[in-house]
């Protein structure tokens, strides 16, 4: 259901300032969650393509660890 803009700027007009910060917070709090969102998508394509990296070179999830332990050992 498309909603114009004008609606939606003419509902907010008769809101009080408490409701104003209401809203303007669930607007921030709808861009975090497409932004989080995109974030995953990213991150589920990157392991993805690891996944396929290590197997086509003969990498296994064990070995993936002790490089991540040792690594981590150093830090």
């Amino acid at each position: 259901m498309a909603v114009p803009r004008e609606t939606i700027l003419q509902e907010l007009e008769g809101l009080p300032e408490d409701q104003l910060r209401e809203v303007l917070e669930f607007i921030l709090f709808l861009k975090f969650r497409r932004e989080m969102e995109r974030a995953w998508q990213h991150f589920a394509v990157a392991v993805k393509e690891a996944r396929a990296i290590t197997q086509e070179r003969g990498i296994t999830d064990e070995e993936v660890l002790a490089e991540i332990r040792a690594v981590r050992t150093k830090q």
